[in-house]
């Protein structure tokens, strides 16, 4: 049964198809309007989410279909000890497909071991979280109309920031881009992502200034720093200021500069840059329903539970 778990799982043709699905679907909403019509979607969050959970089913209700909500552990059996495994197993008796966040790194990977229904990741702990790269590709994409040759900046936690992991898995995986990685000391990029990086021969560099390398970026990927990921309160105290994204900082940024962030924000992009063409970060959350949309009909249909897709229209 084909799940996501890790955006590398989608080969960069797999990426094309969906991005051009999507698009499709922005271009023409009602032809897709009942295609997952008497098909559920079972979302398990075991941890807290706005975004993604609101996301996915708003992506399912716009194909037709109906939704399955868990928005928290304590509303489910995992409160009384029940296993990833068996949720799974449990759930799919009710659903034919499955979004689901767990605060866990792998959780994913044992649901979907263990559901006979399709599994999406949407996020497990500071590991991966491939759909918001999808919304992060459909994003570059739509700005940029490429990607390649592009020099990408990730400011702000790239330790505990999955979104980070996977956008750099991603983008990867296209020539000719360079990563910038701007982060505290504590809160630098893991080794295991560095290593991609290396093994590949791909640029980069580490700073702590952001000051020093924003004129050289066309892609600009904020984050917050995520306190639900520290053990230790005076640190995150400590280092959730570390990066704020002003109007002042932003005139030394490229006129084509893409501001991307995966949201929440707290308070790392001043509300004063939303008006900044070069904003992005709203636009990634339409972008986000829309490839979720694409995703869902892309795994249901290889499950056999579509029996068949819209033509996609031809530019």
């Amino acid at each position: 049964m084909r799940s996501l778990i890790d955006i590398l799982d989608l080969s960069t043709e797999e990426l094309r198809e969906l991005i051009e699905t999507a698009e499709d679907i922005i271009a023409d909403p009602e032809k897709y309007a009942e295609v997952c019509r008497h098909k559920k979607l079972a979302t398990l969050f075991f941890e807290p989410s706005t975004r993604t959970r609101l996301s996915f089913e708003a992506a399912m209700y716009e194909l037709g279909g109906n939704v399955l909500s868990v928005s928290s552990a304590n509303s489910s059996s995992a409160a009384k000890g029940e296993s990833v495994a068996d949720t799974a197993k449990t759930v799919s008796c009710y659903a034919d497909i499955i979004a689901m966040r767990h605060p866990k790194e792998g959780a994913a990977f044992v649901a979907a071991a263990n559901a006979s229904i399709p599994v999406i990741n949407a996020g497990d702990g500071g590991h991966l979280h491939p759909t918001q790269t999808l919304a992060d590709l459909l994003t570059i994409w739509r700005e940029k109309g490429r990607f390649t040759d592009l020099t990408i900046g990730l400011c702000g936690d790239l330790k505990f920031g999955r979104t980070v992991h996977s956008l750099i898995s991603a983008m990867s995986r296209y020539e000719g881009n360079r990563f910038v990685l701007i982060s505290p000391e504590e809160l630098k990029v893991p080794s295991y992502v560095k290593s991609v990086l290396k093994e590949k021969n791909i640029p980069y560099e580490q700073t702590s200034d952001l000051m020093e390398v924003i004129g050289d970026l066309d892609i600009l990927y904020m984050t917050r720093v995520q306190r639900e990921r520290f053990f230790n309160e005076e640190d995150y105290l400590r280092l959730k200021d570390s990066y704020i994204l002003t109007p002042d900082k932003m005139r030394s940024a490229r006129e084509d500069l893409s501001v991307m962030h995966p949201l929440p924000r707290v308070n790392e992009i001043s509300v004063a840059i939303d008006d900044d063409p070069r904003a992005c970060y709203f636009k990634q959350v339409k972008n986000g329903k829309y490839m979720r949309m694409a995703l869902i009909l892309k795994l249901l249909y290889e499950a056999g539970t579509l029996k068949t897709l819209p033509e996609r229209s031809r530019a």
